[in-house]
């Protein structure tokens, strides 16, 4: 074990890891109510996200603590699976089928970057001001979708959004889920948002909101409805070029972005660089293809991870953990259902996860107009349009044009204007 893991190396034993293993889990294990509920709007069969969600995610999380030895889980990423449902299906039309395809086309892709050094001309391309802008955006869209799901706001001829009835049962419930949720979240409560979707659910049932389910666990069964139903033939004919590029774009940089973090945390960074990379991004390239074939929208490593190195987790017995407990979910599918299909249970850790990815605001120089700006459309055009990749073309677009008017052109990385271009034909020419 300690030959495998390099326990004693890395100043830690068999009984942190398995602690911080437990952490991690009940910090992200929210996912699997949260994701299934997410993908099933696009019209996908819950039980087989479900089982998809639970499988991709050991898939990538035994990868990363086997061949790269790092304490990082990874799973379907919040942002991306609304991205998968209301953009990709909902505001593009095509089938959930030729969805899973893009995110097939996508994790390819992103295998064959992180087997060469591509990947890091692709990501250094890319100004810090607008991965922040991508980030921020994203969680304000999700955000958006969290207070639409419970109805505190809604849809109004006169101002297009209005807010709800707040006296509504179930609107009401998501308000106290929520404060309870927030309450958790200050005093520093592990896991709270799985706690809060918990006490949040018992709540319901007293209300009479919620009924509790017939049996309480079963086998898992319902794969067959996602798996290997990807249209990778309507991705092409659909033109998906900029749902492609979304999908590779946001997990490259999003999962580089978050091992980086937890592993500087975890104090493994080797002169401020990062060993074994090739085989942490294969981890998530793997998992977000495997995912795709089994019926899910893309992995992304799980900034929740970490809470297990705040309680000591340094190796890649932590992520096995991680991978372990996962699994044991599998057999509770008719208590996930029950749970996803309570708005006021799922849509508080919506709301609240999307006002943490919008925390990196703060790393923005707002007082630099030529990365300020196209920041800012960014942010507002994503839940505006309801679009991530509109939000992200337009920004990209703007911040050459910028640059190229204050005569700073050569600031602008080569690549960066290829991925301009194409985005001024994909939104001009292309967009429905």
């Amino acid at each position: 074990m300690d030959r495998l893991f390099k326990l004693k190396e890395r100043g830690t034993t068999l009984t942190t890891e398995l602690l911080a293993g437990i952490t991690t889990f009940l910090t992200m294990v929210y996912i699997v109510i949260v994701n299934p509920g997410v993908l099933s709007e696009a019209g996908m069969d819950f039980h087989g996200v479900f089982i998809a969600t639970v499988l991709a995610s050991i898939v990538a999380t035994l990868i990363m603590g086997l061949f790269s030895n790092y304490p990082i889980a990874l799973a379907p990423g919040m942002g991306l699976n609304a991205y998968f449902a209301f953009s990709v299906v909902g505001g593009e039309g095509v089938s959930w089928q030729t969805a899973l395809g893009a995110v097939f086309v996508a994790g390819v892709i992103f295998i064959l970057l992180s087997l060469t050094s591509f990947r890091y001309m692709l990501l250094d391309a890319i100004p810090s001001s607008l991965k922040h802008a991508i980030t921020a955006g994203i969680g304000l869209f999700i955000t958006f979708i969290g207070l639409q799901n419970a109805k505190i706001v809604v849809a109004s001829p006169a101002t297009l959004i209005t807010m709800g009835d707040l006296s509504q049962p179930m609107t009401l419930l998501t308000i106290v889920g929520l404060i309870i949720s927030l309450i958790l979240m200050a005093y520093r409560v592990k896991g709270f948002l799985f706690i809060g979707m918990i006490i949040t659910a018992i709540i319901a049932v007293i209300t009479g909101q919620m009924h509790l389910p017939e049996k309480w666990a079963a086998l898992p069964t319902g794969l067959s409805a996602t798996a290997f139903q990807l249209d990778i033939g309507g991705v092409f004919q659909n033109g998906l070029y900029a749902v492609i590029f979304t999908f590779l774009l946001i997990t490259l940089f999003d999962t580089t972005g978050t091992m980086l973090g937890v592993a500087e945390q975890a104090g493994l960074l080797k002169d401020n660089k990062f060993p074994r990379s090739r085989g942490a991004l294969l981890a998530d390239a793997i998992g977000t293809t495997t995912g795709a074939l089994l019926g899910t929208s893309p992995t992304s490593a799980y900034v929740e991870s970490s809470s297990g190195v705040a309680v000591g987790g340094r190796t890649g017995l932590t992520a096995i953990t991680v991978s372990v407990l996962l699994a044991l979910t599998l057999f509770f599918s008719p208590t996930v259902s029950v749970l996803a299909g309570i708005p006021a249970i799922t849509a508080p850790a919506l709301i609240i996860v999307g006002f943490l990815m919008i925390n990196v605001l703060r790393k923005i120089d707002w007082s630099d107009i030529e990365e300020a700006f196209p920041a800012f459309l960014i942010v507002v055009l994503m839940p505006l349009t309801y679009s991530i990749a509109t939000g992200i073309g337009i920004g990209f677009i703007v911040y050459p044009i910028l640059k190229l008017i204050r005569g700073k052109g050569k600031e602008v990385h080569p690549i960066f204007y290829v991925f301009a271009v194409l985005f001024f034909i994909q939104i001009g020419f292309f967009s429905r």
